[in-house]
């Protein structure tokens, strides 16, 4: 994004922040939500191939099966958006102001943006209303015994429409990254 002029940057941001795109309940989306009713077609060799948004695992064999970024929310990508958009914000300051989300009427500034996908990475992992957490997706065992219910796992992926963790569930590496999300901000 370092390479956009501020009307170039708008025009990214309006599709990043539009919920029927890219922006999920739980972040980033890797791929517009647009393309599950409207996949990619192309053809290779006489070959026909499609993308598809799927937010959790893949439909298909394609590319060994797994996600391949099809959709999925992914933490080190969205991380690397919020620094991005962080950093804007020190050059632009608050009067460049983004709709968020788009087509709400509200207008805030690249710093809000940026708190905003922090916000819905964290909802990942906090237990809502329900005191269910969408990390844990619909395992009783992680809901219901003592030992467990408290025990949260730092997931390769998450799903794009539901906040599941996917994939596999030891990477403290990149999704450790919620700790630099939730740190209190320096003033």
């Amino acid at each position: 994004m370092s390479l956009l002029r501020g009307s170039r940057m708008k025009k990214l941001l309006k599709r990043m922040l539009d919920e029927n795109e890219f922006f999920s309940p739980y972040g980033i989306r890797s791929l517009s939500k647009y393309y599950k009713d409207n996949p990619y077609s192309f053809y290779i060799d006489g070959e026909h191939f499609r993308i598809k948004y799927t937010p959790a695992e893949s439909e298909t064999n394609m590319f060994g099966g797994n996600s391949n970024w099809r959709g999925p929310v992914w933490f080190p990508v969205n991380f690397l958006i919020i620094e991005s958009l962080q950093r804007f914000h020190h050059y632009y300051g608050d009067d460049f102001r983004i709709e968020c989300p788009t087509g709400s009427g509200n207008y805030t500034s690249i710093k809000k943006v940026s708190e905003e996908i922090s916000k819905r990475l964290v909802s990942i992992f906090q237990t809502n209303e329900k005191n269910f957490r969408p990390v844990n997706g619909d395992e009783g065992l992680l809901y219901n015994d003592p030992f467990f219910k408290d025990y949260i796992l730092f997931y390769e992926y998450f799903n794009g429409e539901t906040g599941k963790g996917l994939g596999a569930s030891h990477q403290t590496g990149w999704t450790g990254l919620v700790a630099k999300l939730i740190q209190p901000k320096k003033a």
